[in-house]
Order: C-alpha cells, then sequence, then structure tokens
C-alpha cells in the first residue's frame, strides 16, 4: 500500500483529499501542527504526526519511502481581516512551510516520487477580460508576490528529481465552508446579491473537481509545474450571484458596494471586488474530465436543489 502524506488536511480542501485517497486505498498520513486534533478532525487517516520546525524531529523521517506529498497547508486568505500581522502569517504559513518540507524531502534517502503542492490563481492579480492560463504572467499585489515566493520554493522539489505539480487554485464551492457558505447567509435573508461592480470574474471550482484534480496530478505523470484548478467556464460576479439566487429561490437585487466591503473586511475586499478570468489548460489538454462546467448546475449538485 502506498503511502501519501498530506498537509493541511483539516481544511476544506484537505479533508476531501484524505476521504478520496482512502477510497483509492492509500495509506494517509497526516502532518499537522497538532496531530491530536488532527485525528479527531481527519479519522480517516491512517497515522497522523506532529510536523515542527526541526528536521531532526521524527515528522521528517517520516517522509522516507512515501510515495507522494500533497501539501495544502497555510493561513487562511479571505477568513479574516488583513492586519500586518495577518498578511505575514499568510506569506510565512505559506512560503516557510513550503520551504521547510522540501529541506525534509531532500533530506530523506528514499525520496517522494510526486510533490503536489497548493498554490491559488491570485498569483496572476487583478485582470481584466483577458483569459488567463498557466502560462499567463504574475501579477504585483500582495497575493501575486506571496504565490511567486510560495511556486518558487516548492519548486525546489523539482531539482531533487521530485515531478512537481502546482495547483492554482481558484474559489472553491461547497455549502459548509469557505467563499459560498459565506455569500449563502444573505440571500437567506433576502437581501442577497453581487459584490460591485459585478462585472469582475468569478473562476469557480466545484469542490470534487478541484478534488478530482489534485487525484488527476497524482495519476498522471505527465502533469508537472502550474496547473490552473478552476471550472472551464468562468461567470462574472453578477451572474453568479443570480445563479444563486435562482438555485435558493431568493431574488438577487440587493448589490454590495465595494467601499462598504473594504470597510467592514479591509484589504481582504480586493478578493472579491477584482477578479481573474482563469482558463484550466493543463487539466484539459491532460484529459481531466470535469465534473461540473456549469455553475448552475453544480450550485444545485451542492445545495440538493
Amino acid at each position: 500500500m502506498k503511502s501519501i502524506i498530506v498537509t493541511g488536511a483539516t481544511g476544506l480542501i484537505g479533508s476531501a483529499v484524505v476521504k478520496a485517497l482512502k477510497a483509492k486505498h492509500f495509506r494517509v498520513i497526516v502532518f499537522s501542527r497538532d496531530a491530536d486534533q488532527a485525528k479527531i478532525q481527519v479519522p480517516e487517516a491512517d497515522h497522523w504526526v506532529k510536523m515542527t520546525s526541526n528536521l531532526s524531529d521524527p515528522w521528517a523521517s517520516a517522509l522516507n519511502g512515501s510515495f507522494a506529498v500533497i501539501h495544502l497547508a497555510g493561513a487562511s486568505v479571505a477568513g479574516r481581516r488583513w492586519t500586518e500581522a495577518w498578511k505575514k502569517e499568510i506569506r510565512d504559513s505559506r512560503v516557510n512551510g513550503t520551504r521547510l518540507l522540501v529541506e525534509a524531502m531532500k533530506k530523506a534517502e528514499q525520496k517522494p516520487e510526486i510533490f503536489i503542492s497548493g498554490s491559488a490563481i491570485g498569483i496572476y492579480g487583478p485582470s481584466d477580460d483577458r483569459q488567463l492560463t498557466e502560462s499567463a504572467p504574475a501579477g504585483h499585489d500582495f497575493l501575486s508576490g506571496v504565490g511567486v515566493e510560495w511556486e518558487a520554493e516548492s519548486l525546489k522539489a523539482e531539482k531533487l528529481g521530485i515531478r512537481t505539480v502546482l495547483i492554482r487554485t481558484g474559489i472553491v464551492l461547497d455549502p459548509n465552508e469557505g467563499a459560498l457558505k459565506e455569500m449563502m447567509l444573505p440571500f437567506k435573508l433576502f437581501a442577497g446579491g453581487p459584490v460591485l461592480p459585478g462585472t469582475q470574474w468569478f473562476s469557480w471550482i466545484h469542490i470534487a473537481d478541484e478534488v478530482g484534480i489534485i487525484l488527476h496530478a497524482l495519476e498522471t505523470t505527465t502533469l508537472s509545474g502550474p496547473v490552473n484548478a478552476t471550472a472551464p467556464n468562468p461567470v462574472s460576479m453578477k451572474t453568479f450571484s443570480s445563479v444563486l439566487g435562482k438555485v435558493m429561490s431568493r431574488p438577487s437585487w440587493f448589490p454590495v458596494p465595494g467601499f462598504i466591503l473594504r470597510i467592514v473586511k479591509g484589504q481582504v475586499a480586493e478578493v472579491l471586488t477584482t477578479g481573474q478570468r482563469v482558463f484550466p489548460e493543463k487539466c484539459l489538454a491532460s484529459g481531466y474530465q470535469f465534473k461540473f462546467t456549469d455553475c448552475e448546475k453544480a450550485l444545485r449538485n451542492l445545495l440538493g436543489k
């Protein structure tokens, strides 16, 4: 039974990935800063290891002989207001955490064959109507800078002979956590609507396809480098809000001005008031078949409508 190490296993994507890996009969080892809590939150795993900043601790030796590492750890981007301290945490949790993990792989006698590392479409920065494939340049804002540094640390694994894939994740749709959960609340109160200006692109992906792409990257030996994990049909914020209202049988008539959102959430509001029109070129070219390409069908599936 091949062993796969997963970091960030208690998060939205990580917990779903663990379940999918177990369904495929992999042995799953969870690396976590709090292994006891991870055991409670992700009971499907086979083993839980406390990850520290010390390469001499037992967690590093657990990498030896593993088949793959799926690295999804990182502080929440949209979950709280961006203070300078939290922006540092967003950056350090990704850049420093990835650097540490790659250093541990470097020391392993029998190195993993595959390294799948998280990234995000935020690397492209706010954009216009241009279609962004994996070859598009990085932007110049805070999240772009984090993405560039994050991916640079991940790609150091390639020099160790490890096939490395960077999953540039879009807005993951799941009713229990993340952006969709937040967007649903005002609709439930009959006060839903788009975040203005409404014309910004909303590059979404169903949680099932997010997990599917990660497993596809694991199994497709020709796939490496950046891979956009977004549905092939992004929509505008206005369209997405309208469809969400339709699926929930609620009106979409109460737009949220961007300046109000910035007052409430601070700089993190930029994530919702700007967007990117992202296209999953490498996923499609490598044969991945999306389960959900239409946002209405995706939302109906997620909400049981």
